[in-house]
């Protein structure tokens, strides 16, 4: 009886619901077509439709020969470029939040490069459609630096292609990104291992008070 009740104890423990991953992808980094500054005081928006909370984000950008992104600032906000803002952040090297990875140089002399940002921790709700704006972003020597425009050719997430907007122009076709977290619900599979755990040990406990 007492290996029987440690096995069903040690069942329920590991079978805490583990959460799925969720990901919008707005399609690959394009490099050659177009790109748009997000420093200088420009800020550029996009859409994505959320699967959970927000963990971190990739996006392509374009920058002079030799610069590497040093941090960026970021806001995931209700509205394009406001409404209600459910979390905003600087993502930097020095912090660990932020990586540069040069992928090629286009044809126009540009470095191509994926930006990674991690370690955030934004509440957004599975289901729910957000903007990701973009904008601060620095090098060390303060050259211009721009998000990779692919107009959503590509894309896999729900909703995609993304609506986009740059804060001096309005409506601009769609960027290079993908933004993914945990998802809001336990995956299926977790879900029947628990209730194994926890119908043998109801089980075990009704044998032992009757």
């Amino acid at each position: 009886m007492r290996i029987a009740s440690l096995t069903i104890l040690c069942l329920a423990l590991v079978s805490v619901p583990a959460f799925a991953q969720w990901s919008y992808d707005n399609g690959p980094i394009n490099g050659s077509n177009d790109a748009w500054t997000i420093n200088f005081g420009y800020i550029i928006s996009d859409t994505f439709a959320a699967g959970g909370s927000t963990t971190g984000f990739q996006f392509g950008a374009w920058e002079f020969t030799g610069d590497s992104f040093s941090s960026v600032q970021w806001s995931i906000t209700t509205a394009e470029n406001g409404g209600t803002v459910i979390g905003s952040g600087t993502a930097s090297k020095d912090g660990g939040t932020l990586t540069d990875s040069f992928i090629s140089t286009n044809q126009y002399g540009y470095d191509i490069d994926k930006i990674s940002v991690s370690g955030l921790n934004v509440a957004t709700s599975s289901g729910t459609t957000y903007w990701l704006n973009l904008f601060n972003g620095a090098v060390p020597n303060g050259d211009p630096v721009y998000w990779d425009e692919n107009s959503g050719k590509g894309c896999g997430g729900a909703g995609c292609p993304s609506l986009a907007s740059e804060s001096a122009v309005g409506t601009i076709p769609s960027e290079a990104f993908t933004i993914g977290g945990g998802a809001a619900t336990p995956e299926p599979s977790s879900i029947l291992l628990f209730g194994s755990g926890v119908l043998g040990l109801a089980g075990l406990l009704r044998r032992k008070l009757f």
